[in-house]
């Protein structure tokens, strides 16, 4: 069974807050929450269906989400697949839609690492629960940096890509994020400045990784009879794909993720191509997630995604792909470590025609959110959705 056509997201939320010192992960879900509901026109009775991620919601996941909610549940689902669950969860959503499992779906993100002072990203972190390679991998003492770094290095060294092209990415997102009130970092940067911020794991500047924030975001899907009956713009889902990609019995690779299996799965299914789309939301931990990501959705030749970046062509109004509107993961936020659902907050205000004048596409009518769980350099899951203005 196809997803395409059978689901619409109706209502979104991302919280304003970049430091959560004043609330707890629950509330911080409770409100956004609220918010999309608020934003469909609905109220928690409405829900039926909810979706969560285990890394970022306390205690038994959606039983104790669902309690403290106070959502009376057909059905529900705690998938996860690190910063890609949200977007894996919107495909989830609409299956479980269109299996009429659920008339309307809740998804919340929410996080407080900035408050809880973590050191997201340069310093080894145990699993909660020992993995199977904890014993072989962590006396190496991996960290995310480093982990991106083997991936940012190996694509150079087999592509030629330069540091200078994967500074275009956070240009380009700072030029967006200077039309974002919330975005952590607001200034416009160059690409010698970021080639010139400190190196954090050859090669990647503290420039080149994304920010550490709380808070957190919501999204709400309906079927398409309740949606038609909202008073929102429709945004309906057309496409979803999910893959992982791991060590691969030692056979590994380090220049390509798991998008290259997501991707054409969700084109395929939503019976569109890459040359289609008018906005793409793309994960963006570091800057090399960018450049591989969007060879492997099919956006260009693979080993061509330093080329395909420079000179302004990620930035809406000048480039023929704009990305992360809202400054994404590298200048707004990344709440909980985790960026995949604001991806599709952004692609739906994008195809609403709600993003900010100064960096709305125009005629922006069909979108894609991707995003990947885990690192690019060891495992990870990855997570492509196709959107379409109703």
């Amino acid at each position: 069974m196809s997803i395409r056509d059978k689901a619409y997201i109706v209502g979104i939320y991302e919280h304003p807050t970049r430091m959560a010192t004043d609330k707890s992960l629950m509330q911080l879900h409770a409100e956004v929450a609220q918010g999309a509901l608020e934003d469909a026109g609905l109220t928690k009775n409405d829900i039926d269906g909810y979706f969560c991620a285990a890394g970022d919601t306390p205690g038994l996941g959606p039983i104790s989400a669902a309690d403290y909610l106070g959502l009376k549940l057909r059905h529900m689902d705690s998938t996860d697949t690190g910063g890609s669950s949200y977007l894996l969860q919107v495909g989830h959503a609409a299956e479980a839609i269109a299996l009429g499992k659920c008339s309307i779906a809740l998804i919340t993100l929410a996080g407080r690492p900035r408050a809880e002072g973590m050191a997201t990203g340069t310093a080894p972190r145990a699993p909660g629960v020992p993995m199977p390679e904890t014993p072989f991998e962590l006396p190496y003492a991996p960290a995310t940096a480093n982990m991106y770094a083997m991936a940012a290095m190996r694509h150079m060294h087999q592509y030629g890509t330069t540091s200078e092209q994967l500074a275009w990415v956070k240009v380009a997102a700072s030029e967006h994020a200077q039309h974002n009130p919330h975005a952590m970092l607001q200034n416009v940067v160059t690409v010698e400045e970021v080639v010139s911020s400190p190196m954090i794991a050859d090669p990647l500047h503290r420039l080149d990784c994304c920010v550490i924030s709380d808070g957190g975001g919501a999204i709400i899907i309906a079927k398409p009879e309740i949606a038609k009956s909202l008073k929102r713009p429709l945004v309906k889902i057309l496409g979803a794909g999910e893959a992982p990609k791991h060590q691969m019995g030692g056979k590994v690779d380090l220049t390509y993720s798991g998008a290259v299996w997501s991707g054409p799965a969700a084109f395929a299914e939503a019976g569109v191509t890459p040359a289609d789309i008018k906005y793409a939301s793309i994960y963006d931990s570091f800057t090399i997630t960018v450049v591989m990501q969007i060879e492997d959705l099919g956006f260009c030749e693979k080993g061509q995604g330093g080329k395909f970046v420079s000179d302004g062509n990620l930035i809406s109004g000048v480039g023929k792909l704009p990305f992360n509107t809202d400054g994404g993961g590298l200048c707004n936020n990344h709440p909980s470590n985790r960026g995949g659902l604001t991806k599709v907050l952004e692609a739906v205000r994008q195809l609403r025609g709600e993003a900010h004048p100064k960096v709305q596409v125009k005629n922006c009518d069909l979108a894609v959110a991707h995003g990947t769980g885990g690192s690019l350099g060891t495992r990870h899951a990855a997570a492509t959705v196709i959107l379409e203005r109703g």
